[in-house]
């Protein structure tokens, strides 16, 4: 039981990290109606530049994160502004090899920039743990849990429940009815690619103490984010979060109690069998166009 407990725990840390990932790629994509190929790459270069701060400015690993955040948040603007709203026009296949092309730029000027040595980041909250049935849950853990569950909350009530929201709601269901009512599309665009950023430095920040800070750090979040996004539904923004906690707890009971090397792909195989019975994901709404 305690073992049992123990994955469920771990799962639900990761599930925090593959979630918050996969909200930001399904914002972007109800906005901009591109799939954003690049989020782990933005995650992974703000995460960098947390780093640095922390370590040039001896800042605390919670302030580092918020600068972090603040740049991810900035960045989402730049990408909007020089390379997104230029591509406005262009069908959804070139914006998402225009996102493959950010994945290239940001992983090269990286390196150039903070030097290709992996860097450390800490936790959040360095020491303590409880010990819940004989399982052990770090007080970092918890902290990364509540954080993604509390903020995935917010945006949520905001998504539903403000004038923000119903805008993005608006953007998402038909761009070109909301512009001739008024909303500001390309502002809500904009807010999306910052907010979306601002999350996957975010995980990349929460994923950091179990890996390093290098280029390739947020390849296996990056990859189970989409995962979520088509196993959830596209459709929905709740979908792909349900469905990255799944994916995250199905993976450590897999590999723990099936198979360690043959895990993921067993997982992957049955994620793809779902799909093909039910293309729309958990969650995602069949579409039907009017002729």
């Amino acid at each position: 039981m305690s073992t049992f407990l123990q994955l469920i725990f771990s799962g639900l840390e990761m599930g925090s990290i593959f979630a918050l990932a996969a909200l930001g790629i399904i914002i972007i994509f109800r906005t901009s109606k591109a799939t954003n190929f690049a989020q782990g790459s933005i995650g992974m270069f703000n995460a960098f530049v947390a780093t640095n701060f922390m370590i040039n400015y001896g800042l605390p690993a919670w302030l580092a994160a918020i600068v972090g955040m603040i740049s991810a948040f900035i960045t989402g603007i730049v990408i909007d502004l020089v390379v997104i709203r230029r591509a406005k026009k262009a069908n959804i296949v070139s914006k998402q090899i225009i996102t493959f092309g950010l994945i290239l730029v940001l992983m090269g000027i990286a390196p150039m920039m903070f030097g290709s040595i992996p860097l450390n980041f800490p936790r959040f909250i360095t020491t303590g743990a409880f010990d819940i049935g004989g399982a052990s849950l770090t007080h970092n853990g918890l902290l990364n849990i509540l954080l993604g569950l509390a903020i995935m909350g917010i945006l949520f009530y905001f998504l539903q429940y403000t004038k923000w929201g119903l805008a993005v709601r608006v953007t998402s269901s038909n761009e070109q009815t909301a512009r001739l009512m008024g909303v500001p599309t390309s502002l809500v665009t904009m807010g999306a690619w910052a907010i979306a950023a601002s999350l996957g430095t975010l995980s990349a920040l929460m994923l950091a103490p179990m890996t390093r800070v290098e280029v390739v750090m947020m390849e296996t979040v990056q990859i189970n984010a989409l995962i979520a996004g088509v196993l959830g539904g596209f459709q929905t923004f709740h979908g792909p979060v349900l469905a990255a906690y799944l994916i995250a707890l199905s993976r450590n009971l897999i590999q723990f109690y099936i198979s360690s090397a043959w895990g993921e792909p067993i997982l992957y195989g049955l994620i793809l069998f779902f799909i093909v019975i039910r293309p729309n994901g958990l969650i995602g709404k069949k579409i039907v166009k009017k002729v």
